[in-house]
């Protein structure tokens, strides 16, 4: 991650970022239109699992597994090839998202290894802890030259270090560090890009922004499409100005549009129809 110049607070450097506060202010409008719908006093817990159900599904999608969100109701067995076996990793992941709020700002990197742990579902060894220095990563849809083991250690304590410093920059910009910075380094043999997604999914809920966990960002990613997803990351990590405030930006968008899909769930639930 690189900042725009030293600062005690660099995640809130990024929030001063040309273009980023318009980003934080359209996403925050929609995530008020969500929370302002008259099914939200009611049905809430419904909302929730629906969003759940539709942010699986769009990250599995950005992580090959594109499959109707009719074919993930229906489904019942994960356990078969490697795109029903990613589907249930990001399932499983989107379970288990809420029950790791608590740890998130005192020890995010147990629960970063929580969530490999998961979505892996093995005992190999290299499961649930960063990967050591050879070995391979499986994350063919992420292309960008892999770190090694050595760099990927200490941006991770770095990263860390910023998630548990908290400081004044917006949700939305701690948030896309904490998922571009992820898809960097990849840290793991496997699962990152679903990991990433998660760990998004979980410093939007911690913050307070998304409480309720009805803003699907993963939605709005696969919404936007995988071109797009890798053209932001690339920005990302060319860790200039603009590129990362065009990756905050994109991450933004994402936000939005689930927060869109929620609010049109709002309206199918509100006349009876879903």
């Amino acid at each position: 991650m690189s900042t725009t110049g030293a600062t005690a607070d660099p995640l809130a450097a990024l929030g001063t970022l040309p273009g980023v506060a318009e980003s934080v202010e359209s996403m925050r409008k929609a995530v008020d239109r969500v929370y302002g719908h008259r099914v939200m006093r009611r049905r809430s817990n419904e909302l929730t699992a629906e969003a759940a159900l539709r942010g699986a599904r769009g990250s599995a999608a950005l992580s090959g597994a594109d499959w109707a969100l009719e074919e993930v109701r229906r489904r019942t067995d994960f356990s078969g090839d490697a795109e029903a076996r990613t589907m249930g990793a990001a399932l499983r992941l989107s379970s288990e998202a809420g029950q790791l709020l608590s740890i998130w700002r005192q020890s995010p990197l147990r629960v970063l290894a929580r969530l490999h742990l998961v979505a892996a579902a093995s005992n190999e060894d290299a499961i649930g802890r960063p990967r050591q220095q050879g070995e391979p990563v499986d994350e063919p849809l992420v292309e960008l030259p892999l770190p090694g083991a050595a760099e990927v250690s200490g941006r991770l304590d770095g990263l860390a270090d910023l998630v548990i410093a908290g400081g004044s920059a917006p949700a939305l910009v701690t948030a896309a560090v904490v998922h571009g910075e992820l898809l960097a380094l990849r840290p793991f043999t496997s699962r990152n890009g679903l990991v990433a997604r998660t760990a998004e999914r979980i410093v939007l809920i911690g913050s307070g922004l998304d409480p309720k966990s009805v803003c699907p960002a993963e939605v709005g990613h696969a919404e936007l499409g995988r071109a797009a997803y890798l053209a932001a990351l690339d920005g990302y990590v060319s860790g200039t100005p603009e590129g990362m405030a065009a990756w905050i930006a994109h991450c933004g968008r994402a936000v939005e549009l689930g927060a869109r899909e929620s609010t049109a769930v709002c309206e199918a639930l509100q006349r009876g129809a879903a």
